[in-house]
């Protein structure tokens, strides 16, 4: 799995960061995406995959 964000697209709604914490995380002065595992490990899949489908910017795309 392969993951990218895009920072220009993002509103900082944090949903990214509820549904997989270990995956996302926000920047202290904005709130924007920040990924912290790019190809992370089979288990988290599932939970990256909700946190792109919740995105409302759809900021976060997912691929194989």
């Amino acid at each position: 799995m392969t993951i990218e964000v895009d920072q220009d697209a993002c509103v900082g709604s944090g949903q990214c960061v509820l549904t997989a914490p270990d995956v996302f995380d926000q920047r202290d002065e904005d709130a924007i995406v920040e990924l912290l595992d790019a190809a992370p490990a089979a288990g988290q899949w599932p939970a990256v995959r909700n946190a792109a489908a919740g995105c409302p910017a759809a900021a976060i795309r997912v691929g194989a």
